[in-house]
């Protein structure tokens, strides 16, 4: 009777094998999202009501409140920045720079960076903003 029940049919089904492989998919996947998460440079945008997309081929400079300078996502120098916005109007004369600053960068450094591109022959350029929650100076209204 005993070799009877081995050659039955196998009516229970074991998820044990399911269940690990689809805990090592979810933690592969958060190990993957946090890193690609951690690539992104991280700035505060200033707000602001009014703002236009730009549709070019554009040169992106990024500055953080700890002074770091990125270009098209990696960090520059001022030299790396020159090269690179000569280098860009030299191929194209309609090139295109947005400077996206951290709310906390001093506008000195970020009329620097306006000042370099535009010293260096790219005649259109924006200020990244966030437009939500625009924040008035006291006492007025948009």
């Amino acid at each position: 009777m005993a070799q009877m029940r081995r050659r039955g049919l196998i009516t229970d089904i074991n998820v044990t094998p399911l269940v690990d492989i689809m805990l090592v998919l979810l933690i592969i996947f958060m190990l993957t999202a946090h890193l690609i998460a951690k690539q992104a440079i991280e700035v505060q945008l200033p707000k602001a009501a009014q703002s236009a997309a730009v549709e070019a081929t554009t040169l992106a400079v990024t500055l953080t409140r700890e002074g770091r300078m990125f270009l098209n996502g990696v960090e520059a120098s001022p030299a790396g920045l020159r090269a690179a916005v000569q280098a860009a109007v030299t191929k194209d004369k309609k090139a295109q720079v947005i400077i996206a600053g951290d709310k906390n960068v001093s506008h000195g450094r970020v009329v620097w960076v306006l000042d370099l591109v535009k010293g260096l022959g790219v005649g259109a350029f924006a200020i990244q903003i966030d437009p939500a929650a625009l924040t008035p100076p006291d006492g007025e209204t948009r």
